[in-house]
């Protein structure tokens, strides 16, 4: 076999610059499996439609089982002259079972053959990131379970709103990460259909069945249009796509982490296995963990729009800038899959300061709108109660006192409705224990959603 398979009509050798530029070999060796499952598939189907003999696929088959266990003991050598996995382990099968090894590519052209082991690769991939995914929904389902009763300030704009349970506050991003969990599964729905048998472009002239390799791959079934089948890479897009959307939910709570864990809130203390200090200043306990997520969630980013570039301008079918999806997508995926790996284990090792959280309650008028809610009630309409309200914490802020602070007589002084029981209405336990409705921060609220949690976890 020539060291090329495409060198026949060439006159000259690849410059060795070019060949290097060309080669893939370096990142889509991670391949290799995939390379050889659909490999041994494709085998079994020439075989199966009388193009190559049952013995000539038999040999084929157990060549690519030895190639695939020299890669594993590290004892194959991968050099950029063989351009990528395809080529190289093509080679690699001639040179142990003889030019038998030249059938397996009837039929198939490396187009649809790295189709294939993409859509291969990131099957397995997707499963094992839902995994991790669910892991971590258990992790924040158990953090928030261990502090059912723990207050803290609600913020919105940054600025404290209303009182609610930090339970709740975690749950938000069970809630997230559900919505990714199924993101990532309508994903692989339309990663698992099968391209073999397109060819470069145009379909194959032999009596392949394309139903068969489906099969044997554990794809829903073949792709119904050849030269999409080669040129389609919205389903690495689509994945890039969900895999910003775990990110940035990431980085919204590694955001929130490096808050809390400031002097200016306490309300965490991250483990030191999770942080890092400085080399200058020795009293630092940095939360580089969560930062590191933060920033890298840029990283996934870019590499979704590099592949919406890559692909934007693309006519029909395969054109060489396609490579270049690989390392964008190799790159999400490692950095996806380390990002949720290592929230697991620094969410269940920070330690939660209750007390801080609710001491925090106390400053910022959380209260005021079931201050405003307890004059609805007493037949004052809604936004009279609300103008009502904000003179009073004008007032506040004028004496330096907070809602809890005033007097019954200073209540009645703005309304002749308010009345002692005004006193326990805002209170931030009342105001938390009021919002029972579903999806409220009550503690019956929660608790009930916990366990629905729990049933939909198993």
């Amino acid at each position: 076999m020539p060291l090329k398979p495409w060198s026949g009509r060439f006159t000259q050798k690849t410059d060795k610059l070019a060949e290097e530029f060309n080669a893939s070999i370096s990142f889509d060796r991670r391949l290799y499996k995939h390379d050889i499952m659909g490999s041994i598939a494709h085998a079994k189907m020439l075989a199966k439609a009388g193009i190559i003999t049952k013995k000539e696929a038999d040999k084929i088959v157990g060549g690519l089982k030895s190639i695939e266990k020299e890669i594993d003991a590290s004892k194959f050598v991968f050099t950029y002259d063989l351009e990528d996995i395809h080529m190289a382990i093509e080679k690699r099968l001639t040179e142990k079972i003889g030019p038998v090894g030249g059938k397996l590519h009837t039929a198939r052209s490396r187009n649809d053959q790295v189709a294939l082991d993409i859509r291969l690769y990131l099957r397995d991939e997707i499963k094992e990131i839902q995994n991790l995914i669910k892991n971590l929904q258990k992790t924040l389902v158990d953090v928030a379970k261990k502090n059912l009763g723990c207050i803290m300030p609600g913020y919105t704009h940054l600025q404290k709103a209303q009182p609610i349970l930090f339970s709740h506050h975690l749950l938000a991003y069970y809630e997230m990460m559900k919505r990714d969990y199924e993101r990532f599964e309508g994903c692989y729905k339309r990663v698992n259909v099968m391209p073999l048998g397109a060819g470069a472009l145009a379909g194959s002239p032999y009596p392949l069945d394309r139903d068969f390799v489906a099969n044997e791959l554990g794809f829903d079934k073949p792709t119904d249009n050849s030269l999409d089948s080669v040129s389609d890479r919205d389903f690495c897009i689509e994945f890039c796509s969900a895999a910003s959307l775990v990110m940035m939910h990431l980085s919204r709570l590694s955001e929130e982490l490096i808050l809390w864990s400031s002097h200016e809130f306490d309300f965490i203390e991250l483990s030191d296995a999770f942080s890092t200090g400085s080399s200058i200043m020795p009293q630092k306990k940095n939360p580089d963990v969560p930062e590191l997520v933060r920033g890298k969630t840029g990283r996934v980013y870019g590499n979704l729009f590099s592949l919406l570039t890559t692909m934007k301008s693309l006519p029909l079918a395969y054109n060489k800038d396609i490579q270049e999806d690989k390392e964008a997508l190799f790159d999400t995926v490692d950095t996806i899959k380390k990002c949720i790996k290592i929230f697991s284990p620094m969410l269940q090792t920070m330690k939660i300061n209750k007390e801080r959280m609710l001491d925090a309650t106390k400053g910022g008028f959380l209260t005021a709108t079931d201050a405003a809610d307890y004059l609805v009630k007493k037949g004052i309409p809604f936004r009279e109660g609300h103008h009502i309200i904000g003179k009073i914490v004008a007032y506040c802020i004028k004496t330096s006192q907070g809602l809890e602070d005033l007097s019954v007589d200073e209540w009645k002084g703005f309304s002749k409705v308010f009345d002692k029981d005004i006193k326990k209405a805002i209170s931030v336990e009342a105001s938390v224990d009021n919002r029972k409705v579903k999806g409220g921060t009550a503690l019956e609220a929660v608790k009930k959603r916990l366990k629905e949690i729990e049933r939909a976890l198993k």
